[in-house]
């Protein structure tokens, strides 16, 4: 028989680990394409033979998604394989339907074939919607094993928008590594906070390599979830943090809901600026689908280093990009901050965006007056640069997981907001993860 022709729909993170998990090494099955989405300048590149394998001598080309109904008529794809996360049922269903009417069977990868046994405890933290507050949740559960003495180790869900064959397996554990490993806005966003914790950070692109590492410098891996993309390896305890700012989100989107379903333990975050009648449905479709899992209240309290500046100001609010886009969140905490210290008035940034900039507006008009700290490439940095200088605000407010101060240069005064996880009542992560402590 010959091979089943395989396009594996993506955006450069768990399309690549589906390949590498399932189908590297297979004589049944040819991985034709991967095609990218969400994320820019993807695109155009090839997973490269040194990661593909020798079945694929010159690699595997990656087209954009918008390729995919023609790929799937020239190429003469059986199956498309969807792999890429934070995507609501309508519009993955509508995605589905293109795909068949096009002529190609869809499928997506459960847990089971995609998940790499580790020979340590696993952590896993994962959530319904990008921007739930994962990371501070992650932060959290390592402070906890290192206070009861525990070799930690991070592994970040990938973001390898580089050279893949040199970012095939990362090590990050001083500042200084960022700079090495070329790391983008969004990466040192990720890495950052941890590394100035004292955790050691993986991540890259070949994920069994990297758990090989890591497991040889850890009592227990940490993972720490991209989006709400399920976790790469086998769990022994899960904590799914869902967010009641956007109530009905854990069971509306993909693969979020398998996360909570998943879940030993659930973490509801931002209590102090939800309403109760939210807090209550989420509470209620945590038990629906989930009975078992304990539920732990928490906020992602703020802090401000300079909170006088705000007051009677004009402010351009920054915030974490992809909580923005494909996130989907209206708000952050450069909002609150700005609220609870007296602003004058938000700026709105879209008169004053340059290009790449300019370009995340156009595809995600929802954003509002909110910037975007976009910077998957110098280019886009820079855009980002030239947007808050050209301005007219008196401050620019921060709110980004790093201090963009550090990586690009803003001539404007500035306030930075940070925040990390405070658990309300009990039961909490101490109570959660007792059997690990």
């Amino acid at each position: 028989m010959e091979p089943t022709r395989i396009v594996i729909v993506g955006a450069a993170g768990r399309d690549f680990h589906n390949f590498n998990t399932v189908y590297r090494g297979r004589t049944d099955v040819r991985v034709i394409a991967f095609t990218a989405a969400q994320i820019p300048d993807i695109d155009g590149r090839r997973y490269p033979p040194e990661l593909a394998g020798p079945d694929y001598p010159e690699g595997i080309p990656i087209y954009t998604e918008d390729d995919l109904p023609e790929l799937i008529s020239t190429e003469h794809i059986d199956e498309v394989v969807f792999s890429y996360s934070d995507i609501s049922y309508q519009a993955l269903m509508n995605k589905a339907a293109a795909m068949m009417a096009a002529g190609a069977d869809f499928k997506l990868l459960g847990p089971r074939e995609t998940m790499i046994k580790s020979n340590k405890p696993v952590i896993a933290v994962t959530a319904i919607r990008t921007g739930c507050g994962k990371s501070q949740t992650t932060r959290r559960v390592a402070e906890l094993l290192t206070g009861a003495g525990k070799r930690v180790v991070v592994i970040r869900h990938p973001m390898p928008y580089g050279d893949l064959v040199q970012q095939k397996v990362q090590r990050f554990a001083k500042l200084d590594d960022l700079k090495k490993h070329d790391c983008t806005i969004e990466e040192m966003e990720e890495y950052e906070p941890h590394i100035v914790r004292g955790n050691i950070v993986y991540a890259g692109v070949d994920y069994e390599a990297i758990l090989r590492e890591a497991e040889e410098e850890a009592d227990v891996i940490l993972w720490d979830g991209g989006n709400n993309d399920l976790s790469f390896y086998r769990p022994n305890f899960q904590i799914t943090v869902v967010d009641p700012l956007r109530p009905g989100h854990e069971l509306a989107y993909y693969p979020g809901e398998i996360n909570l379903r998943m879940a030993d333990a659930v973490v509801i975050n931002k209590i102090g600026s939800a309403d109760p009648e939210d807090i209550d449905e989420v509470r209620d479709n945590i038990r629906k689908v989930n009975p078992s899992a304990m539920i732990i209240d928490a906020a992602s309290p703020i802090s401000v280093d300079k909170p006088e500046l705000i007051e009677g100001a004009r402010v351009l609010i920054v915030e974490d990009g992809p909580t923005l886009t494909h996130g989907e969140m209206a708000y952050g905490a450069g909002i609150v901050a700005a609220q609870k210290f007296g602003a004058a008035e938000f700026v709105d940034p879209r008169p004053f965006t340059v290009g790449r900039i300019s370009e995340t507006f156009r595809l995600y008009p929802e954003i509002g007056t909110i910037l975007p700290a976009m910077g998957y490439g110098e280019e886009q940095m820079s855009d980002l640069a030239k947007t808050i200088e050209g301005s007219d605000a008196d401050i620019v407010i921060i709110a980004t997981p790093i201090d963009l101060r550090r990586v690009i240069d803003i001539r404007k005064e500035t306030v930075r907001v940070t925040y990390d996880l405070q658990e309300i009542g009990l039961p909490n992560l101490a109570d959660a993860l007792s059997s690990f402590l």
